[in-house]
């Protein structure tokens, strides 16, 4: 395997750290790692024995290395390429590659396994260097120097079923604070191990003899880009959302709570926004609504008006539910959903699975006849229920690597949460998802991991380095959690976790509750919620919108990280309290339990900052020591 330290240091290696390093490595890898360096850099000589990416200045970065024995077995193609074999082991294949913009080098390494048995395995120091993007996960880090992973598929999933695994927003693009990229080729079987502040592992699976093939790039631009969506967004909401939490025993009932929930809603000078509803009880609404509308007696009126209606569906379908045991009597069972390989003249039995506790099937996103009857019906749920939006839940993870059957060859790895994506896309504006995997140029709303009701990493905390990944992935228009979290904690219904929640998702595309404000707090944070609600529609969408524009020419995230504007302080890399909304907004809130002052790193050395709460200017590329916030304030910086 090859490790790649990357320090952020300048000048020479130090000799004793270079030595160490070298004594630790096995002969034939020695060899290995000299060979990626002067393939890169040194035509006429062969073999380097580490590899090093270094800051020299702010524009030039180099690898480094010095000349071991001469290697077994190499080659040289149109000084473009180059390879080193180790006898029937392993081949190493190295290509220059087109930068992907300008002031970047990148280059092509591909690992090939000669025998079955030989399993590749690539490390990453996190030495000096702080590394993003990737997987998403429970309690998420930034960076992702703290967090820790045993080696598993790189596969999204469920972190509310398997809070182990990796979340539903994944990427295989992992940035340095050093300007070094690693970018995982797509049809790649990939493990990936994270060990808390030490290094990040690729890995191929053992026994498939499989190749590892990355793209390594080196930049003096550390802003990533990534694809614009294709189509225009629909804009973030500028009214909240209220989650639905009333009784679901029958569509009566669910009817009757969701007008009393809109009551309630306009009673407290909260008459704006969207109701969402679960999906136990859209599934419950869409039994009752089998009808045929020219037998009913008289049209109901709309549920929750002046309100609009968001409505949840998944690919699932119980075993015992009435959609599964219909599409049975027509024989399309087989067909439409997703089925183990038969046997020889055997015929294809349904994928079983569980989904919130119950055995299902999942739909074959496969099959054309299939996706065109889900739409379908997604279509005339939302049409008969007079739903604006549609959220699809369950779009994440691999069934068949879940029950270690193979799977076909177009939904290895994260193939199903693509396919449907890019499926649901067709269903237009109003569309949200729970996963998204190299999905992140399709004009969808992504539905985010919920939270603990408490201030941990798996709650508060986690919020705003979940805000980061999800934007520096290129997932800018999300859905967070309801604001105090919708996962039970050691917090519930605290009315100091629910402001400082509600300060945050005030300055997000979308404000979501889940509990209303006059369940869990008194009038104060009544009235506070109104104001958030207000600040949101008045400034924060307009500059969300704002910089939507730019990530769609550019590229370039929403919310962005301190680093963005200060590249080349080692203060900047870890901060994950803090963030900016384009350019010209710093959000600092609260994140602690109890506490009234914070200090905040103000980026971007030459710029000026207006504090908004006191007008005060403060400069760039500095720290404001113990800045006071009371629980009324959140400390808001206006370039």
């Amino acid at each position: 395997s090859i490790t790649m330290p990357l320090s952020r240091h300048t000048g020479q290696i130090p000799e004793s750290n270079w030595t160490l390093s070298f004594r630790e490595m096995t002969e034939p890898w020695k060899g290995a790692v000299g060979c990626l360096g002067v393939a890169v850099f040194f035509a006429m000589t062969i073999g380097i024995i580490s590899w090093q990416a270094l800051e020299q200045s702010p524009e030039e970065w180099v690898l480094r290395g010095r000349a071991p024995p001469p290697p077994r077995d190499h080659c040289w193609h149109d000084g473009g390429q180059f390879c080193y074999s180790w006898e029937e082991d392993a081949e190493l294949r190295l290509s220059l590659e087109p930068p992907a913009a300008p002031g970047t080098e990148c280059y092509g390494v591909r690992w090939t396994p000669l025998r079955p048995d030989v399993t590749l395995k690539d490390c990453f120091s996190m030495a000096n260097v702080s590394w993003y993007g990737g997987p998403s996960i429970s309690a998420q880090r930034w960076p992702l120097n703290g967090a820790e992973s045993p080696a598993q598929p790189f596969v999204s999933g469920d972190l509310g079923t398997n809070p182990d695994g990796f979340g539903p927003v994944l990427d295989r693009y992992f940035l340095g604070s050093t300007g070094v990229t690693v970018t995982v080729a797509p049809d790649v079987p990939l493990l990936l191990s994270l060990e808390s502040h030490r290094h990040f592992c690729l890995e191929t699976p053992a026994g498939r003899a499989e190749p590892l093939r990355y793209l390594l790039c080196i930049s003096t631009d550390h802003h990533p880009r990534h694809p614009p969506p294709a189509n225009r967004l629909f804009p973030p909401r500028r009214s909240p959302l209220w989650r639905y939490r009333g009784p679901e025993g029958s569509a009566a009932k669910i009817k009757r709570g969701l007008r009393s929930l809109v009551r309630r809603l306009k009673r407290h000078g909260l008459q704006e926004g969207v109701v969402a509803l679960g999906e136990r009880g859209t599934a419950i609404l869409a039994a009752a609504e089998r009808v045929p509308l020219e037998r009913r007696k008289r049209q109901d009126p709309a549920l929750v008006e002046p309100l609009q209606l968001s409505i949840t569906l998944s690919p699932y379908a119980s075993i015992t539910s009435p959609l599964f045991l219909q599409s049975l009597h027509q024989g399309e069972a087989a067909g439409y959903w997703l089925s183990r390989q038969p046997r020889p003249g055997g015929s294809l039995i349904p994928l079983l699975t569980t989904w919130k506790g119950q055995l299902c099937a999942r739909l074959n996103v496969t099959s054309e006849a299939a996706l065109g009857w889900y739409l379908a019906r997604a279509r005339r749920l939302r049409q008969a229920l007079g739903a604006t939006y549609v959220i699809f839940e369950g779009v994440e993870g691999n069934s068949f690597l879940e029950q270690d059957v193979p799977p076909p060859a177009e939904l290895a790895g994260d193939g199903y949460t693509r396919v449907l994506a890019a499926a649901l896309v067709t269903l237009g504006n109003g569309t949200v998802v729970s996963a998204g995997a190299s999905s992140s140029h399709l004009p969808l709303f992504v539905q985010m991991s919920p939270l603990r009701s408490d201030w941990s990493h798996a709650g508060l905390k986690g919020l705003i380095p979940s805000v980061l990944h999800y934007s520096l992935l290129g997932y800018n228009f999300f859905i967070p959690d309801t604001v105090g979290g919708s996962l039970a904690g050691e917090s519930t219904r605290d009315p100091e976790l629910f402001v400082r929640w509600l300060q945050i998702v005030t300055f997000l595309p979308v404000m979501a509750f889940g509990s209303p404000p006059w369940l869990c707090c008194d009038s104060w944070v009544l009235n506070l919620t109104r104001q958030c609600i207000r600040r949101h529609r008045d400034f924060v969408v307009p500059l969300l919108l704002k910089y939507s524009e730019e990530w769609q020419s550019l590229g370039h995230p929403i919310f962005r990280p301190a680093w963005w504007l200060s590249p080349t302080d080692p203060t900047a890399f870890t901060i994950e309290d803090e963030f900016l909304i384009g350019d010209e907004v710093l959000v600092a809130p609260i994140t602690e339990k109890g506490q009234t002052w914070r200090d905040v790193f103000l980026p971007g050395e030459g710029h000026l900052w207006l504090d908004t709460n006191s007008a005060r200017v403060f400069d760039g590329g500095t720290i404001l020591r113990n800045y006071s916030a009371s629980l009324a304030e959140v400390p808001v910086f206006v370039k």
